[in-house]
């Protein structure tokens, strides 16, 4: 029987160990036992569509239903239009309610598109992490294609929305260059190309230690229009509300991170918003809570990580 071993190649190794049993024992700000970000993937207008030239029409609609690409979807369009139209809104006025900062996933033509969402992140100080240039599959595209892509949507950001972006998430995952261009490109504090732990950890990339900051499919509104996903807000709640309680729990000794995911043609629906106010709404009377952006995130690990590394255990 021959050994399986798993061959040099392009892109990041894989690493299937991580922290192991000796954890890092994180202090949060205010000694939180759990950091809970919130991702707004803003991706509503820059999505693929017949108009713009794709040749194919976008999907992850609200139905499951494919239009022939020889036709434009408009129906499909209008879906993502109430995200920029209304969704958006409905959403703005929950987080000021409570005063949640939280990060946009951004895609950069999807702000050039609807500029009074860039302001309203920049007077929110809500932080813009880049999602591309557009909402595309990056490891479709030539190495020097993606660097073109990643360094327009980095000019793009700044100009709609004031600051460069500091954070980079691809749409669904990276390409096996992504990485090493934004260790490249060198203004970028961390990635979110990643699904595999409960707290941030460093990786190695061309010699040049990067952090991840980990994302999450779990806890994100993708679900509700997928076969295998939420029926109902009450289901988010719950699958949001145990996540947070076992987490908080594990918090006592080890603090931990919570991503949430949304997007605004799915949570900004009105019922679907219900469900995301009674959870921050749980998890703020439960205390012991730090809602914030991915950058503070960041920013704290970078600074605080070798005193969480002297006390893993």
């Amino acid at each position: 029987m021959p050994r399986f071993s798993e061959q040099d190649g392009p892109g990041p190794r894989r690493d299937v160990v991580g922290y192991g049993r000796h954890v890092p024992k994180v202090t949060w700000p205010g000694g939180a036992r759990v950091a809970v970000n919130i991702a707004l993937n803003w991706e509503e207008g820059s999505e693929y569509s017949k108009i713009a030239g794709d040749g194919r029409n976008e999907g992850l609609a609200e139905i499951p239903y494919t239009m022939d690409p020889e036709y434009r979807d408009l129906a499909a369009e209008s879906v993502y239009e109430y995200g920029a139209r209304a969704g958006v809104w409905r959403l703005q006025r929950l987080f000021e309610q409570f005063g949640i900062p939280i990060t946009f996933f951004g895609a950069a033509v999807a702000f050039e598109r609807n500029p009074e969402v860039a302001a309203w992140l920049k007077e929110a100080g809500h932080e813009p992490c880049c999602h591309g240039w557009r909402w595309e599959e990056v490891w479709t595209l030539s190495r020097e294609e993606e660097r073109e892509h990643m360094l327009e949507a980095i000019r793009s950001i700044e100009r709609t929305c004031g600051e460069r972006p500091r954070g980079w998430y691809c749409r669904y995952g990276p390409s096996v260059n992504t990485r090493e261009l934004l260790v490249e490109e060198g203004g970028f504090v961390y990635d979110s190309d990643a699904y595999n732990d409960d707290l941030p950890y460093y990786t190695e990339v061309a010699g040049t230690r990067h952090l991840i900051v980990p994302y999450s499919f779990t806890y994100n509104d993708g679900r509700y229009v997928l076969p295998q996903g939420f029926s109902d807000p009450s289901s988010f709640f719950d699958q949001c509300r145990r996540g947070f309680d076992y987490l908080w729990e594990e918090g006592a000794t080890h603090p931990r991170m919570m991503s949430i995911g949304l997007h605004s043609r799915w949570a900004g629906q009105a019922g679907r918003t219900s469900g995301l106010r009674d959870f921050i709404e749980y998890a703020l009377e439960k205390g012991d809570v730090w809602f914030t952006r991915r950058l503070d995130i960041a920013n704290w690990w970078n600074e605080h990580h070798e005193e969480f590394e002297a006390g893993r255990g």
